[in-house]
């Protein structure tokens, strides 16, 4: 399928490295991590937390979510970071609702914009209004925002993945996975990405959730 090579173009080394396509990953990057960031952010404040509101966090304004570094690695290797939204659990009204839902936010904002960019590429397509520009860049869109959410739904810490895991496991097996888990997350997760296992598990995922959107679409165009 077309979307399958779309997605294993974007999973290549050569891609992560092709600089002539910057001028459109750039700008759809800076959408993806802004939209997911702010997602946390704003369904936190909604549940009562307003930690994220006073540091700042509740804004499009992407340079308030940015890591440096992070960001140039997501560009040039497909793995990077931004900085964390942070929530105080027990600002919450229901603090297990509380942090599922943000947790999830996230995940589900990207999902929401990969499904906006499809729209708009098919509706300008649909009336000879998509230019190739526009075209890349929303294919970019679509792609960066696919990654976003499934990688970001893995549950190993600290991705929201494992704060939603930990959140439905029974108490004392939640301690454990904290605990155990927690301790060497960050460097389970480099050796997940490292060794091509992330690529594995989002790119069936992502090609999924694309086939179904684009399916939807063709009901609507």
């Amino acid at each position: 399928m077309l979307y399958n090579k779309f997605i294993d173009k974007f999973f290549s080394e050569e891609s992560m490295l092709d600089f002539s396509t910057m001028i459109y990953r750039i700008p759809a990057l800076l959408f993806a991590i802004t939209i997911h960031e702010y997602a946390h952010a704003q369904c936190a404040d909604s549940m009562g937390d307003p930690t994220a509101r006073y540091m700042g966090r509740m804004t499009f304004n992407p340079m308030a979510h940015l890591d440096p570094l992070g960001a140039i690695l997501l560009v040039v290797a497909g793995f990077g970071w931004a900085k964390p939204v942070e929530i105080n659990p027990s600002n919450f009204r229901n603090r297990r609702e509380g942090i599922l839902k943000v947790s999830f936010a996230g995940p589900a904002a990207n999902l929401f914009l990969c499904f906006l960019a499809a729209f708009f590429m098919t509706f300008l397509n649909r009336f000879g209004l998509l230019s190739d520009g526009v075209y890349r860049f929303l294919l970019w869109m679509q792609l960066y925002n696919v990654w976003f959410a499934f990688f970001n739904l893995i549950p190993v810490p600290p991705l929201d993945g494992s704060k939603i895991l930990s959140e439905l496991l029974p108490p004392s097996m939640a301690w454990k996975f904290d605990n155990l888990v927690g301790r060497y997350g960050f460097y389970i997760l480099i050796a997940l990405v490292f060794t091509g296992i992330t690529g594995a598990i989002i790119r069936p995922l992502a090609a999924g959730y694309m086939l179904l959107v684009n399916g939807i679409l063709g009901l609507v165009f």
